[in-house]
């Protein structure tokens, strides 16, 4: 755990400093774009923050590789090349998209390549743990890597709307993912599949942590896509790396739940964004508008249209998550039916919240129905 915290406070640091750099570089040299009609900020704001992030991840990596622990990540260091190789490119693309705006396919070619680059390495979804079920031939195995892969980009990217949203839904869902893959690694017997998914995941939080005070209301700078794709790519691998690498032969009943929250985690804390994302595609391709078109009609903004201020919008989607992975990390330790009446009631609390400014106001009419 030491080596794991050390990762995480150096990658804070790193990334709290480096982003700071580029705030001060974008303040001078103007490096921001003008504002949206979308955008919910009144005044120019970098959106270049993944720079820092990635900074964040380059010192990460460098840790872990000084730190014995983690000594047979490194004796084949192709995947971890992989990794910052794909992280590279991917914040160039962002970077790219955020200051003169990539046409969609070429955006679209460059998460793929990312991906590619990823999947080509040996980070592949070979098996699934159900029922014995093999992905099939590398081609398919490849092909299936990249679609999660790009999924959970854009996923992550779609809801970079508000101060600090985008990076405390990481962050919850990350930490989580943490404790589980570090249990995990003490309940059996450690290995590099493990260690990558919770080096990883402990760099990713240590980069959100740096970020966060930055990036939370009201903020001074945003990620961009180029931070957002760079989340979604770190969390889509660290999942692969541990279920993707499952012989599905070796599962029992009794193993199935803890073998398949690797895969269900990721994709359970990014519902909504996934929800967000299909139904934004869906929405835009009706229209006969490009699937990244921009727009305002994203679950965050819907959140502030029914009275939710922006900071009460962002703590809405932090309950949410919060109460996924809670709930995934439970089923792990603990009988299924008290978990569930645990999930019940945090459920009504979690509804509750989301609708509270409509609750009120229904309080107010009928109040003043009653007056009358």
């Amino acid at each position: 755990m030491r080596a794991y915290l050390l990762v995480l406070l150096l990658s804070a640091i790193v990334t709290y400093l480096a982003t700071w750099a580029v705030r001060y570089l974008a303040r001078r040299y103007n490096i921001h774009p003008a504002i949206r009609e979308r955008d919910v900020h009144k005044s120019p704001i970098p959106r270049i923050g993944g720079v820092g992030m990635f900074f964040g991840l380059v010192a990460g990596v460098a840790a872990a590789g000084s730190f014995g622990w983690f000594e047979s990540l490194f004796l084949d260091p192709g995947p971890i090349w992989a990794i910052v190789g794909a992280s590279g490119l991917i914040i160039v693309i962002g970077l790219l998209d955020d200051l003169i705006e990539l046409d969609w396919t070429a955006k679209m070619g460059g998460q793929m390549a990312a991906a590619w680059i990823l999947a080509s390495s040996g980070i592949q979804i070979v098996s699934l743990p159900i029922g014995g079920l093999t992905v099939g031939s590398f081609g398919v195995s490849l092909a299936v890597t990249m679609f999660v892969v790009v999924l959970v980009m854009n996923a992550v990217n779609f809801i970079d709307g508000l101060d600090g949203l985008a990076a405390g839904v990481v962050g919850i869902g990350t930490l989580s993912f943490f404790v589980y893959t570090y249990v995990l690694a003490q309940q059996t017997s450690p290995t590099n599949y493990f260690s990558t998914a919770g080096l990883l995941s402990a760099i990713v939080l240590g980069m959100v942590v740096g970020f966060l005070p930055h990036n939370f209301r009201p903020a001074k700078i945003f990620m961009g896509d180029s931070g957002a794709m760079l989340l979604g790519l770190l969390m889509a691998t660290s999942a692969i790396t541990v279920t993707g690498n499952i012989d599905p032969a070796t599962v029992t009943d009794s193993d199935l739940l803890p073998a398949l929250i690797p895969l269900a985690l990721p994709v359970m804390i990014l519902i909504l964004p996934l929800l967000d994302l299909f139904f934004a595609v869906v929405r835009r391709l009706r229209r006969g508008q490009s699937p990244f078109a921009a727009d305002k009609e994203h679950i965050h903004h819907q959140l502030q249209d029914i009275g939710h201020s922006h900071a009460g919008a962002v703590w809405v989607f932090y309950h949410w998550t919060a109460l996924v992975s809670t709930t995934l990390l439970l089923l792990f330790w603990f009988e299924t039916g008290p978990v569930l009446v645990l999930f019940g009631a945090w459920l009504i609390a979690a509804l509750i919240h989301t609708y509270l400014p409509v609750l009120k106001r229904i309080r107010k009419i009928r109040k003043a129905l009653r007056g009358k």
